[in-house]
């Protein structure tokens, strides 16, 4: 519950109630379920629904602080894979600490930049990786041409490819891959839209650029 109230505070929500059940029978000893969800609501004038994007926008990143919240099962593997040959640190932190990094919210930040920018498109990365999150955003003559180096690629998911054993296709669509959120937007307002990010703390990186899909896919990573 702490860390639910962290969250609503962090992203400006309001926790308005909520129920546990008993359940005997169906939670062992010790055992519990926790889940939960957030209603939204914006005028239909500023809904973003992608479909004014077009060939040479800019796709914004912004980075994640680790995981998040998706590729747990595989992590888990990862872990009983390498068993008693864990790294002490990744990324200048404990491994435990690196690996469990709450997910980093971008809630605050990305009202600010849609408030001063026009901002076309948001997708935000979270199971499904980059590969299919940021087509659910785009129209469909569209595709995201995203530079692979343009972003730092950290100690921690090269360590969970190195140990899975998976290529980089498949890291794409497993893990955020160090980026939480993407931004699509004008090639002429990109930069001012990255400060006002930059400005409010986030890590903001230029990954790429929209082009004619043609019979591609909707999302190419070289």
């Amino acid at each position: 519950m702490g860390g639910i109230a962290k969250g609503c505070e962090l992203s400006g929500c309001a926790l308005i109630g909520g129920e546990t059940a008993e359940m005997p029978g169906m939670y062992p000893p010790g055992e519990y379920d926790l889940a939960g969800f957030a209603v939204g609501v914006v005028e239909k004038s500023q809904i973003l629904t992608g479909q004014d994007v077009t060939p040479g926008d800019v796709v914004l990143g912004l980075a994640s602080s680790g995981v998040h919240s998706n590729g747990f099962s595989l992590v888990r593997q990862c872990i009983a894979r390498a068993a008693d040959r864990l790294p002490a640190t990744l990324d200048g932190q404990p491994f435990k600490q690196a690996l469990m990094a709450p997910t980093r919210l971008y809630v605050k930040s990305v009202l600010a930049a849609l408030k001063a920018h026009p901002v076309k498109a948001l997708a935000h990365i979270t199971g499904g990786g980059l590969t299919d999150n940021i087509p659910r955003v785009l129209p469909e003559h569209c595709a995201a041409h995203l530079q692979r180096d343009s972003w730092p690629r950290t100690e921690l998911f090269t360590w969970l490819q190195t140990t899975a054993g998976i290529d980089d296709a498949e890291m794409c669509r497993t893990f955020n891959n160090g980026i939480g959120m993407v931004l699509v937007l004008d090639a002429a307002h990109a930069a001012a839209c990255a400060k006002t990010l930059a400005d409010l703390g986030e890590q903001v990186f230029h990954i790429g650029v929209m082009a004619n899909k043609g019979e591609g896919a909707a999302v190419v990573i070289r």
